[in-house]
């Protein structure tokens, strides 16, 4: 059985700067145009059914608008008409309105529910739409940089059950074959889960195939589903289509498809119920093993085989437990004997006495261990000197433990541990494994439309930018970009709904579920001397950070940024903030 790899991220030291001093407040203008809408967004609110946290996660903090990474400065946004609505932008002082691209066949307000509308850019002609009713579109759009050539028909259309919202999708051709892989994302009810929330997040990778011989026909071929149980942070399908890359809380698993969950979690069940095949137990000089014996059993149908390090117990000519000791016994000195509950009892008397043994049988998991009172109360003894009823028993000492206390409340991280997986399309096997251990998980951005999505990482105080490369297996994450001490100060803004990225890497910007917009930018070469009063060096270079105040009392839906542009769209007004100007 193959065993993932774990693996680990390598940062790359000249990328750091361990002598930033911080982010200075610059009071310059951003410059800030405002659209109004002609229809409000789409949005969709949570149901009541809809009251978990992953629910919150994937629809509640949806973003509602999208940016065409293949061209620069293209959002788009669905309206409550239906419409796929785009705004190019060539010049910011001459902004035109938004235009319609395409509507969406079904009447939106006649499903009770649904969920949000989502689209995915899979390449620079073809585009994945879902209209929250469990229905997925592809449209090929033409070259979208071209209003000449550019025209959205659906290609194909399939109903795939229950509602889901796209999160990735990428197009290949190979020998003449156009294939389409998208991923989808549902949360579906669990009704055995009686302790936990009762849903279950699923992923499911979708593949659309067009056969050469067939010009206008496309039909799925292959459908994938994993289970978890929690929303992923980023789900991404690699670019030649060979695997899929997953950053979540919790683990995912491939399922069959059509399996049943239930039948799943009967087999999940009758495993654990399983009894153990032995107990034993242990003092400092002897081992007791107790087995129940099969019926009539009697004192001919036990063979029982002492060696230094070597046990062999046979009944009824089935071998039923060998293997190497942890630790060496005196085998003259072991014996068996029959209780009268119809069991068997060994004694095996440790060769070291004193020795605690950790397992009974090498790598054999069928037994199980009891300890008694007595023991523990031993080891707990033992460990006294290491524990204290106090936090800090002995302030004064040289290395005293940390304490709790001392932290801010913006370095207390409450999720545990995040993992991220790579999965083989074609085993459905997880190949690498990395623990995020405390690199929070902050945003995703898109530097190359060809490749991976990047994500964004907490190291330390920083924030650091990774570069999935699928096809390098030795180091498939390659370190980017760092965003000085961002990971620090994005945690205290509190009140934070959406996070991203310029796609060079020259700023970072996150807005509030209200009104503000803070921008940090790269440090920059100073215009006029600077010093370091406390060090009494010159400073070179200078961070600045921006914040812009929007005129509304909407509530922020989406939030996008390019290399000079940022986008926010409330429910009737899109909002453009420009951060840098064309080199």
């Amino acid at each position: 059985m193959e065993v993932a790899a774990n693996c680990s991220l390598r940062v790359k030291r000249p990328l750091l700067d361990p002598r930033f001093e911080g982010y200075k407040l610059s009071l310059e203008p951003l410059p800030c145009y405002q659209l109004e809408l002609d229809a409000a967004v789409a949005e969709v609110k949570l149901r009541d059914d809809q009251y978990t946290l992953e629910h919150m996660h994937a629809f509640g903090m949806y973003n509602y608008l999208h940016c065409d990474s293949w061209y620069q400065d293209s959002v788009y946004y669905v309206d409550n008409l239906g419409r796929i609505m785009n705004l190019t932008v060539m010049l910011d002082t001459a902004l035109g309105k938004p235009r319609e691209v395409f509507r969406l066949p079904t009447d939106l307000i006649a499903y009770d529910n649904r969920l949000c509308a989502s689209m995915h850019f899979t390449s620079s002609t073809w585009v994945t739409l879902s209209d929250g009713t469990g229905r997925l579109y592809l449209i090929g759009t033409g070259e979208r940089g071209n209003s000449a050539s550019e025209k959205w028909e659906i290609m194909f259309n399939e109903e795939l059950g229950n509602p889901f919202i796209i999160i990735h999708s990428i197009s290949l051709l190979k020998a003449e074959e156009h294939s389409i892989a998208t991923l989808l994302l549902r949360i579906e009810k669990e009704e055995l889960d009686i302790k936990g929330s009762g849903f279950y997040v699923s992923l499911e990778w979708v593949t659309i195939n067009k056969k050469s011989k067939d010009k206008k026909k496309y039909e799925i071929t292959k459908r994938n589903i994993l289970h978890g149980k929690s929303v992923p942070h980023y789900a991404a399908i690699e670019p030649n289509g060979n695997g899929l890359m997953i950053v979540s809380y919790k683990s995912f698993t491939f399922v069959q498809v059509g399996q049943n969950l239930e039948e799943s979690k009967d087999e999940d069940m009758s495993e654990k119920i399983k009894e153990p095949l032995y107990y034993w137990q242990q003092t400092e000089d002897v081992l007791t093993v107790t087995i129940s014996l099969p019926e009539d059993c009697t004192k001919e149908d036990i063979q029982i085989q002492f060696l230094p390090d070597h046990v062999n117990v046979v009944l009824k000519g089935q071998r039923f437990l060998e293997g190497n000791l942890y630790s060496s016994i005196d085998h003259e000195s072991s014996t068996w004997i029959i209780k009268e509950n119809n069991s068997l009892e060994i004694s095996l008397i440790k060769k070291n006495e004193g020795l605690t043994w950790p397992e009974l049988v090498v790598g054999d998991k069928r037994g199980e261990f009891i300890r008694d009172s007595a023991q523990c109360a031993a080891i707990a003894e033992r460990l006294m000197h290491l524990t204290s009823d106090e936090l800090n028993p002995n302030p004064d000492k040289g290395k005293p433990p940390c304490n709790a206390q001392e932290l801010e409340e913006c370095d207390i991280f409450f999720e545990e541990s995040s993992s991220l997986c790579r999965f083989d399309g074609s085993t459905l096997k997880t190949t690498h494994v990395v623990n995020l251990g405390s690199n929070q998980y902050l945003f995703s951005v898109i530097v190359d439309p060809k490749e991976m999505p990047c994500f964004c990482l907490r190291h330390d105080v920083d924030a650091l930018l990774w570069q999935p490369h699928s096809g390098n297996q030795d180091d498939m994450w390659e370190h980017i970009a760092t965003f000085n001490a961002l990971g620090y100060v994005q945690a205290s803004k509190r009140d934070k709904k959406f996070f991203a990225c310029a796609p060079n890497y020259s700023y970072a910007a996150l807005c509030e579920c209200l009104r503000r917009v803070f921008i940090y930018r790269q440090p920059t070469p100073m215009s006029t001397v600077l010093y370091n009063r406390k060090e009494g060096r010159q400073v070179g270079q200078v961070a600045k950070q921006q914040v812009a105040s929007l005129e509304t009392s909407d509530p922020i839906l989406g939030f996008q940024a390019t290399n000079e542009r940022l986008f926010v769209l409330t429910t009737k007004n899109l909002f453009l903030i420009k951060v840098n100007t064309e080199n």
